[in-house]
C-alpha cells in the first residue's frame, strides 16, 4: 500500500486505540455520561419559570368573613401559600426583608367597614421584587382578585357592590426594586457566579498542575503539612477574588446603577467565607483528578447545578422540593441571598446569619475532605 493513501485499517486501529484509552480513563468517561444526564434532569424537572405556592404572610388588622374569603381566594390562585400570620407590622416587615416570605398582604383595620359602605378600601400587597421573575405572574393573577374573591358574600343588601369596579382596590408595592429592573437582580448575582466559576477552576488546576509538571515530588519532600499546603494554594486566590469583587461592584455602580444600600464592609467579610468555600472545592477536585482535563470536568460538574439550582437564572421557589434541597447544599444559593439582601435591602448581620452559617458549614466539611484526600496523596 502506498504511503500517501488513506488506510481504513490504520483508521480502525486508531479508533480502537481511542476506545481503549476512554475505557482506561473511567472518570472522563463517567463525566461524558453524567453531564448530559444531569442537564436533562435539571432542565426537565427542576427548572420552572412560573413559580407557584410562593410563601406569603397575611397581616390582618380586621378579622371578618371578607378577610377569610380573600385569604381563601389567594390560596385558590395557586400562586400564594400563606405560611405566616404576623401580629405586628414590625414582624411582618422582618419576614419579607429576611426573605422568609415572597409576599406580605396587609388588611387595614377599617377594611370591612369601608367595604360595606362602598368606599372601595385598599388591600395592600408588598412583594419582594429583588427577583422580578418570581413575582410577575403572581401579581398578574392578583389583579383579578377584586372581582372574584367576594362573589359569595356580596349578596342581598351588598349586591350593589358586585359589579365592576371591584369592591376593593389592590395596592401593589414592589419592594427593593419598584421598577422591576432585571439588572438589580442579575448583576449582584453575577458576582457569586463569577467567583464560583473562577475560584473552583483556579484551585482545581493547582495540584494537578504540580503533578503534570513533575513538581509534586518536590512538594511532597518538603516539610510542609497538608493544611499549610492548602492555605498556601488558597490565600493568593482569595486576593484575586477580592480584586474581581471590586471590579464587579464598580461596574454594577457605574454601568448599571445598582443600588448599594447595605454595608460593603459586611459584604466583604462574608465574601471571605464564600471565596474560601469555593477554593476548598477546587482543592478537593485537584486531589481527585489525575490531570487538568479531569479537574476541569469536575469543576464544570459542580458549576452547572450551582448556576441552575441557586436561584440565579430561575426562581428558586419555583423548583420542586428535592431540587431546593440540593440548592440549599450549594454555597452559591446562600451567597446570592446575602449579596442581594445587603445591596438591595440593606440587611445587617442578623438578617444574613443563617445563610452565612450555611456557607461556613460547607467550608468546614469540604476542607476536611480536601485535607484527608491530600494526606492520602502524601502517603
Amino acid at each position: 500500500m502506498k504511503p500517501g493513501r488513506i488506510s481504513p485499517s490504520r483508521i480502525g486501529a486508531m479508533i480502537r486505540k481511542e476506545f481503549i484509552q476512554m475505557r482506561r480513563d473511567r472518570l472522563t468517561f463517567a463525566m461524558m455520561l453524567a453531564i448530559p444526564v444531569m442537564q436533562l434532569l435539571l432542565f426537565g424537572y427542576a427548572i420552572n419559570s412560573d413559580p407557584k405556592d410562593l410563601p406569603t404572610a397575611l397581616y390582618v388588622q380586621d378579622h371578618s368573613v371578607f378577610t377569610r374569603d380573600i385569604a381563601a381566594a389567594l390560596t385558590n390562585t395557586g400562586y400564594f401559600r400563606i405560611v405566616s400570620h404576623p401580629e405586628t407590622e414590625q414582624e411582618a416587615n422582618d419576614l419579607i426583608r429576611r426573605g422568609k416570605v415572597q409576599f406580605l398582604i396587609q388588611v387595614p383595620p377599617d377594611f370591612s367597614r369601608k367595604l360595606q359602605r362602598g368606599e372601595r378600601p385598599a388591600l395592600l400587597l408588598d412583594a419582594d421584587a429583588t427577583d422580578p421573575a418570581a413575582t410577575g405572574n403572581a401579581i398578574a393573577a392578583l389583579q383579578q382578585l377584586g372581582t372574584q374573591a367576594l362573589t359569595h358574600d356580596l349578596k342581598g343588601p351588598l349586591a350593589s357592590l358586585s359589579p365592576t369596579p371591584p369592591p376593593f382596590n389592590v395596592v401593589i408595592h414592589r419592594r427593593y426594586n419598584p421598577e422591576g429592573i432585571t439588572q438589580y437582580n442579575i448583576v449582584p448575582g453575577l458576582l457569586g457566579v463569577i467567583l464560583t466559576m473562577t475560584m473552583v477552576i483556579f484551585t482545581a488546576l493547582a495540584v494537578t498542575r504540580e503533578t503534570e509538571r513533575g513538581t509534586m515530588e518536590n512538594l511532597l519532600t518538603m516539610p510542609v503539612r497538608p493544611l499549610e499546603v492548602m492555605a498556601g494554594k488558597i490565600i493568593p486566590y482569595i486576593m484575586v477574588g477580592y480584586i474581581q469583587t471590586a471590579f464587579v461592584l464598580a461596574a454594577a455602580w457605574a454601568l448599571f446603577n445598582v443600588p448599594m444600600v447595605g454595608s460593603l464592609f459586611l459584604l466583604s467579610t462574608v465574601l471571605l467565607v464564600f471565596v474560601a468555600a469555593n477554593l476548598a472545592v477546587g482543592f478537593t477536585f485537584s486531589t481527585l483528578a489525575r490531570n487538568q482535563l479531569q479537574a476541569m470536568q469536575m469543576a464544570f460538574f459542580f458549576f452547572l447545578p450551582s448556576i441552575l439550582l441557586s436561584g440565579f437564572m430561575f426562581p428558586f421557589r419555583g423548583m420542586p422540593v428535592w431540587a431546593q434541597w440540593i440548592g440549599e447544599a450549594l454555597p452559591l444559593t446562600h451567597f446570592l441571598r446575602i449579596v442581594r439582601g445587603i445591596l438591595l435591602k440593606g440587611n445587617g448581620i442578623a438578617d444574613i446569619a443563617m445563610d452565612t452559617g450555611a456557607i461556613l458549614l460547607f467550608l468546614v466539611v469540604i476542607s476536611t475532605i480536601a485535607l484527608n484526600r491530600y494526606r492520602q496523596t502524601l502517603d
